[in-house]
């Protein structure tokens, strides 16, 4: 019997950017129908909107509505629980971003990322604090959370075992100016590929692309990411998991291209 193997989700941030309309929708798609159109090319979407303002239970019924199954969101958590000096303080904000109705997404919520300001340095005790305030599960739902660090400090061993503590995945920012993680440390992985340039009609040359699937099927396999740059903090356990995979900002005309010449890939 073949080993298990966890699921792959890639897709894009959002789904509104004028200048896909006419590359990457049909010219005259209209623009109420796009949701729709990015879900049967794509198999994930970061929500980045959730980040600014809280949605309503509406808006996640109708997103789950207009996806097929199998169709995830990713959700950035909201930008006044994260842009605070002390994480551990962000009780009251968690709360209103819970009761926003995002279990209306059912089996299509995928994980939370909750991206920290570049600002944002370790503390240890913060951190971990931070990370025990976040719900396993809602509604009879459960959760998956992931943290983006984007301060240097954080390539930290501690970090790296408050994260496995809490069970929330450390995201990968590839490709970009951000600190890269490696590290595994929840049952899901948490990729952000973010170097798509504008002279590749795919964002990426074939040999990069190649490489970034390879990656996906390694993570689901059970395997790290040992190829990309080693972990802070030793190897995790051989597990599959579920990789959600998000081509995001570079040149980002081209972001969807990449993301389903990476699904097109065996």
């Amino acid at each position: 019997m073949p080993a298990a193997k966890g699921r792959i989700h890639i897709g894009i941030g959002g789904w509104t950017f004028p200048p896909w309309r006419g590359v990457f929708y049909p010219k005259g798609l209209p623009h109420k129908a796009e949701l729709a159109y990015a879900a049967q090319h794509l198999t994930g979407i970061e929500v980045n909107g959730t980040f600014y303002r809280l949605q309503s239970p509406e808006s996640f019924a109708k997103w789950h509505d207009e996806t097929p199954e199998g169709f995830v969101f990713a959700l950035k958590g909201s930008r006044f629980v994260t842009n605070r000096r002390v994480l551990a303080e962000a009780g009251p904000s968690l709360e209103k971003f819970f009761a926003s109705g995002l279990t209306a997404l059912k089996a299509k919520l995928g994980p939370i990322n909750w991206p920290l300001a570049g600002t944002k340095q370790f503390d240890a005790a913060d951190v971990d604090a931070f990370l025990g305030l976040l719900p396993k599960q809602l509604d009879g739902l459960a959760l998956r959370h992931a943290i983006e660090a984007r301060h240097e400090s954080f390539r930290n061993p501690e970090f790296i075992d408050i994260a496995r503590k809490h069970g929330v995945a450390i995201v990968t920012a590839a490709d970009s100016e951000y600190p890269q993680f490696t590290d595994l440390t929840a049952p899901f992985a948490y990729l952000r590929v973010m170097g798509t340039m504008a002279d590749h009609a795919t964002g990426y040359a074939a040999a990069a692309l190649d490489a970034w699937a390879a990656r996906a099927r390694a993570l689901a396999a059970g395997q790290g990411l040992d190829d990309l740059a080693p972990p802070v903090a030793g190897a995790a356990p051989v597990v599959p998991r579920d990789v959600f995979l998000f081509v995001i900002s570079g040149a980002k005309e081209r972001n969807p291209a990449a993301a389903m010449a990476l699904i097109s890939r065996p």
